[in-house]
């Protein structure tokens, strides 16, 4: 073995390779060579140790002479290596003589066939680009005592090559970093010069696709779309088969999902569940377009998210919203420019109708000539209606393209209008068909069957006004029976009319005489008049009938009907005065109840918003 001196002067070479920015191959072979070379060692081979599949691979060798009896193997099972050994305890295995070696049979075969003899390996505080950890294993063609000056002088060679690794991985990964960052950096570019030349969404999502380097999905929920990159189970679904079964019900229960998901502001990933079999997580980013979530992104990448990827990942989620920015204001624009159109028709504002005829030509729609109004009042969720205005808008406009029907969809708050032109040889059941099929979709996508009523035929400004009177009426009887689905005007018989007549001044004014300082009494005492004197009349005017139905003794009802008397001067001694106090009541009782307490609209709802 070297001299004190000389070991010390060779420490200087092997230090050297801490300053060399080679990669980590040449790194090693240059490591196991000055260990071979300083050490008076004949082999040598740094290897990794895959725990996992039980094998110790050679990744750099040194070998102070080329003339052997047969190639060297590169892969040894680790029930016959001591590399194990040396890892677990993390010391030195020192074998003296590997031919006579009982220990490692396997050393010992090999030994004889390559002729070497004295083994040592040493464990090192390092790890692969993998994270393998790895060993330096030294051999000698003849027997040597191992001194322990000659272990630390190993020892100090393999630390200050756990130090050279260790470096070479932070330069490898400053080196990714900085190559990821300029990607990140032209990512952004590209993205927003896309996004500057008008470019469509469906591009940008092929574009963040491809940067990602993983299936994308991008949801547009006011167009009530998904549009992906590729399919994030290729071995389930083709990207073809994954684009078309997003344009169906599994579509529409993503959709659902991840509109919930953003809006209860959830956690950043998302498990999407497409049938019992097939479950996808995926990491999810709200699209907002002035406060308001307008999409999503999803990617299905399972790799964690480090700072440059949510750098990415704020990129594209910038040029997605001022991507769909551009369709939100499209959309509100049209929507809103009918329906303000509409509301001064129906609440008879036009001062100039051939203004507004004009008007509403240059909005593609004729309102001289015939048409029907379809109205839909949907579902009872408050908390979601700007959703349900775009979800409905968006089926009933599939809807009508694929029965071929032509629609202009007015949005209304918690309700769509569809005024229908009657084409010439158009029958009424082509528009029920299509009310029919409205309230089967929506009931689907809502979990909730709407009020879907089909209008008669209207032309002209006033006509148009006394229809969506009419209709909502209509709709208000339904509410009020509890009715749901589609429905025509003769489905309701008159009760429309007796509400219409109902709503008027007159009317009011009748109803207010007759029984309103009872009704008024009632609300400040709390008490049961108006319910009495109602079940009154409705037994023909028989107290021992009305008593056994209100399961009242007869004299407490005598009482309660002596003191309607004299409080409010009420009579029903004749069929007169029965007459026109159960008429009050019933008209009183069709108006209070239309329309549940609290959610009281106004005769024309308003879009909300």
């Amino acid at each position: 073995m070297p001299d004190q001196l000389s070991r010390i002067m060779s420490l200087r070479d092997v230090a050297s390779q801490i300053n060399s920015d080679g990669d980590l191959d040449t790194l090693l072979r240059d490591l196991i060579q000055a260990a071979c070379r300083h050490g008076s060692w004949d082999l040598g081979s740094i290897m990794t140790v895959d725990l996992a599949h039980g094998f110790a691979l050679v990744t750099a060798r040194y070998e102070s002479n080329a003339m052997l009896r047969r190639p060297l193997g590169d892969r040894w099972e680790l029930a016959t290596s001591p590399a194990l050994i040396a890892l677990q305890r993390f010391e030195p295995v020192y074998i003296r003589d590997a031919r006579e070696s009982v220990e490692f049979p396997g050393y010992r075969l090999e030994a004889n066939e390559r002729g070497y003899c004295t083994v040592l390996i040493y464990p090192m505080a390092s790890v692969d680009v993998e994270g393998r950890p790895m060993v330096l294993a030294v051999t000698s063609r003849k027997v040597v005592d191992v001194s322990p000056d000659d272990l630390a002088f190993m020892a100090i060679i393999v630390h200050l090559g756990a130090i050279a690794i260790e470096r070479a991985h932070r330069h490898r990964a400053q080196l990714a970093a900085a190559e990821q960052l300029r990607r990140v950096l032209g990512a952004q570019g590209s993205l927003l010069q896309e996004v500057l030349a008008g470019g469509s969404i469906e591009t940008l999502t092929a574009m963040l696709g491809d940067l990602f380097n993983a299936p994308v999905l991008v949801l547009d929920f006011f167009a009530s779309s998904l549009l992906a990159s590729a399919s994030p189970v290729p071995g389930v679904h083709e990207d073809d088969a994954w684009r078309l079964m997003l344009e169906g019900p599994a579509g529409r229960q993503i959709l659902g999902e991840v509109r919930d998901a953003v809006t209860t502001r959830r956690a950043e990933t998302i498990t999407l569940h497409l049938g019992d079999k097939l479950s996808l997580d995926a990491r999810i980013a709200s699209l907002m377009v002035d406060d308001e979530a307008v999409g999503a992104l999803l990617t299905f990448d399972k790799s964690d998210a480090n700072d440059l990827q949510k750098l990415l990942i704020e990129s594209a989620k910038f040029a997605l919203s001022v991507q769909l920015m551009r369709s939100v204001i499209r959309f509100r624009f049209e929507t809103r420019t009918l329906t303000e159109l509409f509301f001064e028709i129906v609440e008879r504002r036009w001062r100039d109708e051939q203004d507004m005829l004009r008007r509403a030509r240059r909005l593609g729609l004729s309102l001289a000539a015939p048409m029907r109004m379809l109205v839909t009042d949907f579902p009872d969720r408050t908390n979601a209606s700007a959703d349900l205005s775009v979800d409905g808008h968006r089926a009933v406009a599939l809807l009508a393209a694929q029965l071929h029907v032509a629609v202009h969809i007015v949005t209304v708050g918690g309700a769509l209008v569809c005024l229908v032109p009657q084409e010439e040889g158009m029958e009424l059941d082509r528009v029920a068909r299509l009310a029919q099929r409205v309230s089967e979709t929506l009931f689907h996508s809502f979990g909730s069957e709407p009020i879907v009523v089909v209008g008669d035929t209207c032309e002209g400004l006033e006509s148009i006004a006394k229809e969506w009177e009419r209709c909502w009426r209509m709709i208000r009887v339904a509410r009020t029976f509890g009715r749901r689905g589609a429905m025509t005007v003769p489905d309701f018989g008159p009760l429309p009319m007796l509400i219409g007549a109902a709503d008027s001044a007159d009317v009011r004014s009748f109803i207010d005489g007759a029984i309103g300082r009872v009704v008024e009494h009632d609300k400040k005492h709390k008490s049961a008049y108006l319910e009495t004197l109602a079940a009154y009349v409705r037994s023909g005017c028989r107290s021992q009938h009305c008593a056994d139905a209100m399961d009242l003794h007869v004299t407490t009802l005598r009482y309660r009907l002596s003191r309607i008397s004299d409080l409010f001067g009420i009579q029903v001694e004749t069929p007169e005065q029965r007459f026109a106090i159960e008429l009050a009541l019933q008209l009183h009782s069709l108006v209070e109840s239309s329309i549940p307490s609290g959610k009281r609209p106004k005769s024309i709802p308003r879009m909300r918003g």
